[in-house]
């Protein structure tokens, strides 16, 4: 499900199948240097979560990229924006990302990071390949999460 007006109407009519958010966590970098290297990982994020929820739809909520400059990352609290989807309704909370450093940040939060792969120059069915693959490395993240409760 994605969080728009006909998913999130669904959401609030089953809240007790449609447990789990997933929320990609998106790094801009505008310097002249990385600014084409910061495109190529929010594409591939959005890519790959649009397929993640494509596979779960009815399980999980799909939010829209929380998205931050890199000199602003130490003033955001994953802990604090978990709990408010927890309040929400949503027992299991997760973060997405190409941002490796998210994974050094606290065990109170569930980040599952991937390395950007650039899907800019590729084919349709190469892409579909590679996200697949991808996701093959996600779903025992959320099969353990859901195993646990």
């Amino acid at each position: 499900m994605f969080f728009n007006v006909k998913d999130v109407s669904q959401f609030q009519s089953q809240k007790d199948f449609i447990d789990t958010v997933i929320i990609p966590l998106v790094s801009v970098n505008l310097n002249d240097t990385m600014i084409k290297q910061s495109s190529s990982a929010t594409e591939y994020l959005m890519s790959l979560t649009a397929f993640i929820e494509q596979q779960f739809k009815g399980r999980l909520m799909l939010m829209p990229p929380f998205t931050y400059l890199e000199q602003l990352k130490e003033t955001i609290s994953l802990i604090s924006i978990k709990e408010e989807f927890q309040v929400a309704g949503f027992k299991h909370v997760m973060f997405i990302t190409c941002d490796h450093s998210w994974t050094s940040f606290n065990h109170d939060v569930d980040v599952i990071w991937l390395p950007s792969i650039p899907l800019e120059s590729m084919d349709k069915s190469v892409k579909m390949t590679i996200l697949e693959d991808q996701l093959k490395q996600v779903i025992p993240v959320l099969s353990s999460k859901w195993s646990q409760s």
